[in-house]
């Protein structure tokens, strides 16, 4: 490269072009896609350092750049606190330690950087995200052009005009429309899409249940954050509605914690970052130390430099004490020994058994200590390919008395995957993978065929199949419904069994993930190989079926070794925590009801879809015609900015505000006060939209995830997904089909019963209400239940002296409002919002509602002081969900925490009822001799496919294992009450 000026410094104007490395992601990204390397002189590793040097030589030789940097900064992280970890303690908390291998090489990496004769950046307090985003916008004002080198998804809001990516790794220049392609919105919205969905890597919450995709969904129609918190109630979708109300503090946090700082006042000023000609001698001393040959050469060549007569540099040569300095000087050298020693404490072997003389305390202590004694040893793993070795490992398994097991396939649907091989585990390191189905090149050019030296499929699975029915041998795994299905498939049916997220999630919802990988790192402080290290991704992925053999075996047996290693420890705190009741009665058995309701499915009528698909098309069409008249010319009612000018610069209504980027607001909200205002067109926007939205996500999307095998919708329940015990589905979701709207009940009307039967709905009346009046302990709204009254007319006269008799429905309307608001925390904003009244009136009605039962605010203040003295809050089952941040420092996080914790005891107590009605629900039904299959659990109804002449006896039934759900544990005061009906489809029978 042939630098501008041989001095650092260089102002930077319109014709430059300044280039910034995030230094600190390519060096991981580097060590991971990069084979280990070592010096060969005293075996360093320098594989990370490698990469980056090469990286370096491109750059400086300005290949694949056009025009070439003019400047150039290579920017890390420092290992200090930042502001970020100020706003949120949790912020990159789960993050595991850095690999042993990669701690040298960081203080390497930086004297690489300045052998190159590079601007090395870093700064405390700051990310290096955050001082690319300063430089890059002072860049911008200049008018340069700046290219960031990093595939970090969060750089991804500062690209526009001036600003691209760069992903050095996939050769890929990423704009605007990879942006898009990736977040469904333009770089302007990228923080507002973070903000909702959270970022996992990260530690950002976001808002619950809300992806990428729905974010940006929500984005397209309200315009952006601050809009759709401000009218999140107007949301037709239950749960998304009620947790964005109730999650809008932690939607705001998040932004805080994703919007990068464009203002960090900078130690290196933008101008003092010039490229300059590498230093050659220099470089090569560099190069020589770290014994890189082949690039020595290529530096030596380009610079027409005699690299023999260059010694290798003193301070870095093999023997040298450089290693531990340069860490030091990092600020990694303690952090990495004391993390190391922090991860070995929390690990164990299990090399021997437990004293018995140990108390489950002492024993659970012991398991920990010892689980990082034991290396996982890959090397130590079988491939089983004969049927004589497969026994022999069920041979061990009978004598043992349990077994970790892990199966392999080629899709994540259970319904329709094929099983590719398993996996089984008896002891640390003593692990092997059975594989079944894999598949390579065949002896044609084009085609392909089984690799040989597998058992047989069938073969294999009656060997296995004694085994894994056996009562007398514990079956252990992880996520174990999905092995569960993918075996039953087979006429396999697994019992008995332990779950290790299960067990995780008893434990500590709320406090840590459950996933196996994360819980590897906690406790075992070993970090397994991820999927795409053995299956590849993006375009280059293939499913497990393609993935070599020897490949597989590392990575299918580790999970099996890894879950047993876990259930040493897991199942020692249940026990010492005296958390196996909640195991054994709501978590345990409900792997296998969940598992049934799976393969069961229900029933869609495409052709009514099909229908509604066309009768939305045709509004859609009819309404754009009718927006066109308005507007005076046809445009795209689904493009904010066509909108948007047709609104407010064509049409010129009063009103119009604009986002931060320049452009009209277009949101809901805004359309909704147009609207109010007398304007025609804004409304027949809201219409259109809420048809396109019932057209896509439903109508279209729905027979979509028809099984072709049984012609009806399998969703996938997630046990351990919420802190509060709630279960959740996806692939698709059936728990948000929208009821406020007659045209979204059309939706709920397309689930239909199979011939001869009925679905029939049973659903608990006001079950959170009911419990908080039982909590609580507050007389009058315990005898409105005990009476059968009307429980919000029967709140309205309490409040305001109307009498029930007659009472107007808008008074009725308010005290409902607040009865359900009180138990999500709700704000005298939010109420104001909900019901269009003045905040002072809302404040009013919420203080009155607190006097009149004082039982409730009582409840709230014995809750939020227990929670913050524990960090958890228990149901009335002993559920625990954890809350760690309600002591957090920052207000917004403390409230929200709070609010949450409160409403958990209510939410989670409804959630375990449920849970015991669904775990006895079968064994009732087969002893009445009934026919009634359990299909769907949508919050707090659950729906049966049930046949004609069987429903009047099936009923019955149904509501009385729901409403003695909580018997013999607990015997409420409060009664339960279960509203029930058959119908030939959902809508009706709801």
């Amino acid at each position: 490269m042939t630098a501008p000026t041989t001095d650092r410094t260089d102002i930077v104007d319109p014709n430059d072009h300044v280039v910034l490395i995030d230094g600190s992601a390519y060096i991981f990204r580097a060590y991971h896609a990069l084979p280990p390397l070592t010096r060969s002189s005293d075996k360093l590793p320098v594989g990370a350092v490698a990469g980056f040097c090469n990286m370096l030589w491109k750059l400086v030789r300005a290949q694949g750049f056009s025009p070439a940097p003019t400047h150039l900064a290579v920017v890390f992280d420092k290992s200090e606190q930042t502001f970020r970890k100020d706003i949120y303690p949790l912020y990159k908390a789960q993050r595991p330690d850095l690999p042993e291998d990669l701690i040298p090489q960081f203080p390497l990496i930086r004297e690489a950087t300045r052998a190159f004769d590079l601007a090395c950046v870093e700064q405390a307090g700051f990310e290096a995200d955050d001082i690319m985003a300063t430089y890059a916008e002072q860049a911008k004002k200049r008018g340069a052009r700046v290219t960031i080198i990093s595939s970090d998804k969060d750089l991804m809001q500062l690209v526009d005009d001036n600003v691209r990516m760069y992903d050095p790794m996939k050769d890929k220049t990423i704009g605007a429309e990879e942006v898009f392609e990736k977040f469904g919105v333009t770089p302007d919205k990228v923080i507002d899409v973070q903000s909702l969905a959270g970022d996992s890597v990260d530690n950002v919450p976001g808002v619950p249940g809300i992806g990428i995709k729905t974010a940006a969904q929500l984005l397209a129609d309200y315009g952006d954050l601050d809009t759709l918190l401000a009218r999140a109630g107007e949301i037709k979708q239950t749960k998304r509605r009620e947790n964005l109300i109730e999650f809008a503090d932690q939607a705001r946090l998040s932004r805080e914690l994703v919007t990068l700082k464009r203002d960090v006042p900078v130690e290196v000023p933008l101008d003092e970052i010039a490229v300059v000609e590498p230093e050659g001698k220099r470089l090569v001393a560099f190069l020589k130390a770290m014994e890189f040959t082949t690039l020595t050469r290529r530096v030596g060549e380009a610079y027409e430099i005699e690299i023999a007569a260059i010694e290798p540099d003193e301070r870095l040569k093999a023997g040298a004490p450089a290693s531990l300095a340069f860490a030091e000087a990092a600020g990694l050298g303690p952090q990495a020994e004391e993390g190391g020693e922090a991860g070995a404490a929390a690990g164990f072997t299990t090399g021997g058994g437990d004293d018995p003389r140990l108390s489950p305390t002492r024993r659970a202590v012991a398991r920990v200590e010892e689980a990082g004694k034991t290396p996982v040893d890959r090397s130590r793993y079988e491939t089983v390919t004969s049927l004589a070795r497969l026994q022999a490992w069920v041979g061990k398994a009978f004598e043992t008395g349990f077994i970790a097991i892990d199966t392999e396939t080629n899709s994540l649907d259970a319904m329709q995957a094929e099983l590719v091989g398993f996996s089984l585990a008896l002891a640390p390191n003593e692990a092997c993978y059975v594989p079944l189905q894999h598949v390579g090149a065949g002896d044609g050019l084009f085609s392909e065929g089984m690799i040989p030296g597998q058992i047989p499929l069938a073969e294999a699975l009656a060997t296995i199949k004694p085994l894994l029915e056996d009562p007398a041998v514990l079956k252990i795994g992880q996520n174990l419904k999905y092995d569960w299905l993918i075996l039953a498939r087979h006429g396999i049916e697994i019992a008995p069994y332990d779950d290790t997220m299960l067990l995780s999630y008893v434990l500590d919802a709320g406090a840590s993930p459950h996933g196996m990988d994360p819980l590897s790192m906690r406790w075992l402080n070993h970090t397994p190989i991820k999927y795409e290290e053995v299956a590849g991704k993006g375009k280059g992925a293939v499913t497990f079926d393609r993935v070599a053999i020897e490949k597989a075996v590392e990575y299918a047996a580790e999970d099996a070794d890894v879950t047993l290693r876990l259930w040493r420890v897991l199942k020692a705190r249940l026990v010492a925590e005296r958390k196996s009741a909640v195991y054994e009665t709501l978590e345990r058995p409900l792997v296998t009801v969940l598992a049934n309701m799976e393969r069961r499915g229900i029933l869609i009528d495409r052709q009514m879809l099909s229908r509604l698909s066309g009768d939305f098309a045709q509004g859609m069409a009819r309404l754009e015609a009718e927006i066109g008249e308005m507007a005076g010319e046809s445009f795209n009612p689904g493009s904010p900015k066509q909108l948007g000018d047709i609104l407010f610069g064509k049409m010129q209504i009063p009103g119009g505000r604009k986002t931060p980027t320049g452009a009209w607001s277009t949101g809901a909200d805004v359309l909704e006060e147009l609207a109010e205002q007398g304007h025609e067109l804004p409304r027949r926007i809201l219409d259109w939209r809420q048809l396109q939205k019932l057209k896509s996500t439903y109508a279209d999307a729905l027979p979509t995830y028809v099984n072709p095998h049984s012609g009806r919708v399998h969703t996938s329940f997630a046990l351990a997904a919420t802190t509060t015990g709630r279960l959740s589905s996806s692939e698709p979701n059936l728990q948000n089909i929208p009821v406020r709207t007659e045209e979204g009940r059309k939706i709920r009307k397309a689930f239909v019963a199979a011939p001869g039967h009925k679905l029939v709905s049973a659903d608990y009346s006001q079950i959170e209400l009911r419990l908080l009046a039982e909590i609580a302990d507050t007389p009058s709204l315990r005898q409105a239940f005990q009476d059968g009254l009307d429980i919000h007319a029967m709140t309205a006269s309490e409040m305001f002296g109307v009498p029930i008799a007659g009472m107007p429905s808008e008074v009725r309307r308010r005290a409902k409002a607040i009865n359900f608001g009180i138990i999500y925390g709700i704000s005298a904003f939010g109420l104001a919002n909900q019901l269009s009244i003045p905040r002072e009136e809302a404040g009013a009605y919420i203080k009155r509602y607190f006097e009149r039962f004082p039982g409730i605010r009582a409840y709230m203040d014995e809750t939020r002081t227990f929670a913050r003295e524990h960090g958890y809050v228990e149901t009335l089952f002993g559920r625990r969900c954890h809350y760690p941040d309600i002591a957090a420092k920052n207000p917004s996080i403390r409230a929200f925490n709070e609010r949450a914790a409160i409403n958990a005891r209510l939410q989670g107590s409804a959630a375990d009822i449920i849970r015991r009605a669904m775990v006895r629900m079968d064994a009732a039904l087969s002893r009445a001799k009934l026919d009634a299959r359990m299909l769907l659990q949508v919050h707090d109804e659950l729906i049966f496919e049930v046949p004609d002449d069987q429903i009047a006896a099936t009923i019955p039934v149904i509501a009385k294992v729901m409403e003695e759900a909580p018997l013999p544990a607990l015997a409420l005061k409060v009664p339960l009450k279960v509203d029930a009906r058959a119908a030939a489809n959902w809508d009706e029978a709801h």
